[in-house]
């Protein structure tokens, strides 16, 4: 079995922890998907693979919220810490707004 490219984290934290796979996170059908990279977190504006085997050869790890080994539903709130050393909150109520993705923490290291 391999490794996994991130780490769950109590209710509604992801850490992101390989630098060459980006982290493609679907959270439902209504929300928009936010890609994880090294440098940092942003509003996915590509094609979404269809699976899993075809997201690996984007370099990408799909990570679905709703799915049983990640958090098991859909997430209001969510923070992912990335290898920049940062921490962001994503709010998918305001999905709209600049305040949808924001620095939470600097350098939580």
């Amino acid at each position: 079995m391999t490794e996994k490219p991130f780490l769950v984290s109590g209710r509604n934290t992801l850490i992101h922890k390989i630098r060459k796979l980006d982290l493609l996170i679907l959270n439902g059908d209504d929300n928009p998907p936010i890609i994880v990279t090294y440098k940092g977190i942003k509003r996915y504006e590509g094609k979404i693979p269809e699976n899993k085997r075809d997201a690996k050869m984007m370099d990408m790890e799909l990570v679905d919220l709703t799915a049983g080994e990640v958090f098991s539903d859909e997430k209001t709130l969510l923070f992912v810490q990335t290898l920049n050393g940062k921490e962001y909150k994503i709010d998918y109520s305001k999905s709209d707004t600049s305040m949808f993705i924001k620095i939470h923490q600097d350098s939580f290291f």
